[in-house]
């Protein structure tokens, strides 16, 4: 895939993995919801009984758990019956022949002609009645089938079932694999007793399975509709027609002895069958007959036999599906029959398998024992991965039973590919799904996450980019109900929404203690994890599609590597806590404040991440970080917005986010350089962070965020090996860059090995994730990612997705009129600007002393800022603010390292370039996201760019309402235009006379 011209479609790549839960939402698609019973007032009242029929219809699938008891209407007469049917839909008939034996016959007629495809059911008081039916239930007849009523409410049940199976094993068995169970049997008599019995004990058999492995009602719902199926008919053509049609899905076979076979009865057609089924394949049968005569029949075809004379039927036929048919407890034998072992369950099943002999083994394994009752228990991908394996593909017992036992592994993990799990400590450090911890919303940035482990499963990424891995880290998430949890029994609720002083509130929490469930299982994630780990904040409204919240939280980062685990529990329970702390720190009050959110409405959510990066000497990070957005608010050359831009970085991403100078490129087009080479040295990343790994001494509590992280020199990075394919060094003697460590001279971390050399295809998947992400949230992404060079699996390298969000911004374009611009009233010009639409209400302007600016103290400049912006909050009034370098960043030197908050009253931001401070704009930033993501106007203003100004002149001889040292505010008497269009990216400040 090469980056702009091999794109492919994401609904064609987007192959959603079936888990079973999907397999059987698909099953079961017709559904008997509504039937007509047609009966005399007589017959109606006799089954009725006064009502109590309905009640026992109901109770019958309640007791099943069929939640969905159809409606029976009950009508008396034929025009009744074709009255009602003109008017309501209806899924099936029932007619109840009485002593006019005439009408329902008349009445079937009239409803296939109007209806040919709806089924018409017959139900006979007297069994003398029975041989008048048989023409109109012939083959083609109006009457698909005739039962017998015998005072026993399942019979409705059992006729329901019937239909709903008739039309329902096609799609079943080819979109579920669902089992076929083929019931021959032409004597109404005997099929009306069988059918509810075998419907019962099925139910029930699979009720109890269901109760013994989930407590997910949802699940056993569902679970219920992959039941095997059973399928009457009554001639030999039918049934071999059935056998043919569904032989790899068949579980037995029971047939009477005699019935029509080429329009005659047969006295060996039951036989015949049986013999015809055990030549293709090896499965349970049953014969079933009048005459015990018949069992040596049964006996010389190897099928078992049941006297239909006999006293016991019901139990004779509960047993056979029992034993047969893998319902209950899998039993394993040897092969003269003696009980060796007994699983209740899967768990136990998993356990005897690699405990019984080879001889039981293969046993089961000849009969097909163990697919037969993993597909009567619902496991239909590990039945089917099994099923095309014999034991003659196997050398040895050995080898067979590791096989089965690597298949049920294989399937256990792939259905958990992509989903949220629960909480396993033997499986922290698995990347394939994301684990959880209790219960309540995942918040913004788990939400996140969660869309990318699912998102990177339903696509065959190693098709589309072979050469480089896509994960996400093994993730687990704290449910944010365990906020509201430790608050509630620490009695905090009161006390720590009102306390101010965040020293005080950190303490409170620290002193307080996680839920037991908590406790126990981060005491097993540290007992099993033995990497770093970053304990992220996730709160509702973070990364949300209203407000993004983004760097307003807490992210601590652990070493994780100290001997006790003691002290490595305790670390990463005071990173929750801490995490948790962070909703009530000032920056976060100010910014609940600013976009009028209220504090309580907040919940908090964990991310416990493993850090992805390696060890170097005593540090660990990554060997590059990044952040991608979809959408390029300054283009360049011939860029388009909609192509996005990346910027990245040697070591942990902390760097990128913080709005740090960093390597900015295109993905679509890697290759475009965006600055000159005397820029590119000067602006190339001189230092990193990293995790100090032999840190003992640090507080979390006081040390804050960055206890365990250190800024290192990035010629220690060098010395690490890690710059070997992140830089090039610049030869003076040559005036160019060249890829020689051995020359003295700048190293510039350009990553040209990467997005030059194409040595990983990172530009081309960044581009391909955009376009998807942006395709799959319908709104323009941002994505943090870090890149491991090292050989993973199938040798290659590795991007790791950590974190995506929306990038918010306001589609609607205004188109912005500036035919009214006037050159001399214009006091503000820039061509990189961003926001759209027109402001006419500022009057404040709040702009940067420039003859005062200090690069070592800009520090001190954002709290006189914040200053500012507080008395511009409580006078309610919005601003202008202009000043030089980067707003925002977390790098002093390079700008003003304010937060949003203490800007957040500013309606248009201006970074502006000074002679001896160039302007590097801040994309990427935490800061920058929640400044687009409000519309505010954000502005730049290059010096060397003559179309380009700010007229601090003529601000300075403006009504001064403040001089605070470093800053200068002043009102003007008109409110200024402010003239913005997104498009166009250019931006105009106007006074007005």
């Amino acid at each position: 895939m090469s980056s702009g011209n091999h794109y492919v479609e994401l609904s064609k790549i987007y192959k959603r993995k079936k888990t079973d839960q999907d397999i059987f939402q698909e099953l079961m698609s017709f559904k008997v919801t509504e039937v007509l019973l047609v009966a005399t007032y007589y017959d109606s009242y006799s089954i009725v009984r006064e009502g109590r029929f309905f009640d026992k219809i109901f109770g019958e699938y309640l007791q099943l758990n069929l939640f969905s008891a159809p409606r029976i209407t009950s009508v008396a007469t034929y025009d009744e019956a074709l009255s009602l049917m003109a008017e309501r839909k209806f899924d099936m008939v029932i007619l109840m022949a009485g002593l006019d034996k005439k009408m329902p016959v008349s009445l079937s007629r009239e409803i296939r002609r109007s209806y040919p495809d709806l089924p018409i059911l017959l139900m006979v008081n007297n069994n003398e009645d029975l041989k008048y039916f048989d023409e109109p239930s012939s083959p083609g007849g109006s009457i698909d089938k005739v039962f017998v009523w015998n005072g026993d409410s399942r019979v409705f049940l059992a006729m329901i079932k019937y239909v709903e199976d008739k039309l329902n094993a096609e799609n079943d068995v080819k979109v579920g694999d669902v089992r076929i169970i083929l019931l021959v049997e032409d004597s109404q008599r005997y099929y009306t007793r069988y059918l509810p019995m075998l419907y019962s004990i099925i139910m029930t058999q699979t009720q109890n399975i269901l109760t013994e492995e989930t407590s997910d009602q949802t699940h056993k719902i569902l679970k219920m509709r992959v039941r095997p199926k059973v399928l009457l008919v009554s001639t030999y053509e039918e049934a071999v027609e059935i056998v043919d049609k569904y032989l790899d899905n068949l579980i037995c076979v029971i047939s009477d002895v005699k019935y029509s076979r080429n329009g005659q009865p047969d006295e060996n057609a039951g036989v015949d069958l049986i013999r015809y089924v055990k030549s293709k394949v090896n499965l349970p049968t049953l014969l079933q007959s009048s005459d015990p005569g018949n069992a040596k029949k049964a006996e010389e075809v190897g099928a078992d036999f049941i006297d239909k004379n006999s006293d016991t039927l019901s139990m004779d036929i509960y047993n056979f599906i029992h034993q047969k048919l893998g319902f209950g407890n899998f039993v394993f034998t040897n092969s003269r029959g003696v009980t060796l072992a007994t699983a209740r369950n899967l768990k136990e099943f998993i356990r005897c398998l690699k405990e019984v002999p080879p001889e039981s083994l293969l046993y089961h394994a000849r009969r097909n024992g163990i697919s037969t009752w993993l597909m009567a228990r619902g496991e239909i991908s590990i039945a089917k991965r099994l099923r095309p394996y014999r034991i003659e593909d196997f050398e040895s017992t050995t080898k067979l039973r590791q096989k089965i036992l690597d298949v049920f592994e294989e399937a256990r993990i792939e259905r958990m590919r992509g989903r949220v799990v629960q909480f396993d400590p033997a499986m922290v450090n698995m990347d394939r799904f994301v684990m959880r911890i209790g219960d309540g919303s995942f918040g913004g940035k788990g939400r996140g996450l969660a869309f990318l482990s699912n998102f990177i499963e339903n696509i065959d990424f190693a098709s589309i980019v072979p050469d480089l891995n896509i994960k996400i880290p093994p993730t687990t998430i704290v449910g944010a109900a365990e906020f509201t949890t430790f608050l509630e029994k620490n009695n905090l609720l009161k006390s720590i929404y009102e306390e101010k002083d965040f020293d005080q509130i950190k303490q409170k929490i620290i002193n307080a203690k996680l839920s037991n469930e908590v406790e126990r299982k981060l005491r097993q994630y540290i007992e099993y994890m033995d990497a770093p780990i970053a304990v992220r904040s996730s709160g509702l409204f973070e990364d949300s599609l209203l407000q993004p919240f983004a760097g307003v939280f807490s992210t601590y980062v652990l070493p994780n590597n100290d001997p006790n685990p003691e002290v490595r529990f305790n670390q990463l329970a005071t990173a929750v806590k801490l995490v948790y702390a962070s909703i009530f720190s000032p920056t976060a009050r100010a910014y609940f404040d600013a976009v009028h959110y209220k504090i309580d409405e907040e919940k908090m959510a964990v991310i416990i991440q493993k850090l992805v990066g390696q060890k170097a000497h005593n540090r660990f990070y990554p060997h590059v970080s990044g952040v991608a957005q979809s959408f390029n608010y300054y283009p360049f050359s011939y860029m388009k917005p909609g192509d996005g831009f990346a910027v990245i970085c040697v070591g942990l991403g902390k760097y990128v986010v913080g709005g740090e100078k960093a390597w900015r490129f295109c993905p679509r087009y890697p290759g475009l350089e965006l600055s000159s080479l005397s820029d590119q040295i000067k602006d190339s990343q001189e230092y990193f962070y990293a995790v100090d790994l032999e840190e003992d001494n640090a507080d979390l509590l006081n040390d804050g965020e960055d206890a365990f992280i250190r800024k290192l020199d990035i010629s220690e990075a060098e010395e690490d090996g890690n710059l070997k394919h992140c830089a090039t060094v610049y030869d003076i003697n040559n005036d160019r860059l060249v890829n020689d460590f051995s020359i003295r001279g700048p190293r510039v971390l350009n990553f040209a090995d990467i997005l030059k050399y194409d040595l990983v295809p990172l530009p081309r998947t960044l581009d391909m994730l955009l376009r998807y992400f942006r395709e799959a949230m319908g709104a323009p992404v941002e994505i943090e990612f870090a890149l491991d060079l090292d050989e993973g699996d199938k040798g290659n390298p590795t991007l790791w997705l950590l974190q995506i969000k929306p990038l918010i911004r306001l589609e609607k374009h205004l188109d912005v009129d500036f035919s009214e611009v006037e050159d001399e009233r214009v006091i503000l010009k820039s061509e990189k600007g961003m926001g759209n639409g027109r402001y006419n209400h500022i009057r404040d302007v709040i702009f940067m002393n420039v003859d005062k600016f200090d690069r070592t103290k800009t520090r001190e400049m954002a709290a006189e800022m914040a200053g500012i912006n507080k008395k511009m909050e409580k006078e309610e009034r919005e601003y202008v603010l202009i000043g030089p370098g980067r707003w925002g960043t977390r790098d002093p030197f390079t700008g003003i390292p304010v937060y949003w908050s203490q800007i957040s009253h500013a309606r248009v931001i201006v970074e502006m370039g000074l002679p001896d401070f160039p302007l590097d704009a801040s994309l990427g930033s935490h800061f920058f996201h929640n400044v687009t993501s409000m519309n505010v106007g954000y502005f730049s203003v290059h010096t060397k760019n003559k179309n380009e100004f700010v007229d601090l002149e003529f601000l300075s001889n403006q009504q001064v309402i403040d001089n605070t040292g470093y800053f200068i505010h002043v009102r003007f008497d008109k409110p200024l235009t402010i003239l913005m269009d997104g498009k166009q990216q250019k931006a105009v400040v106007m006074w007005n006379k």
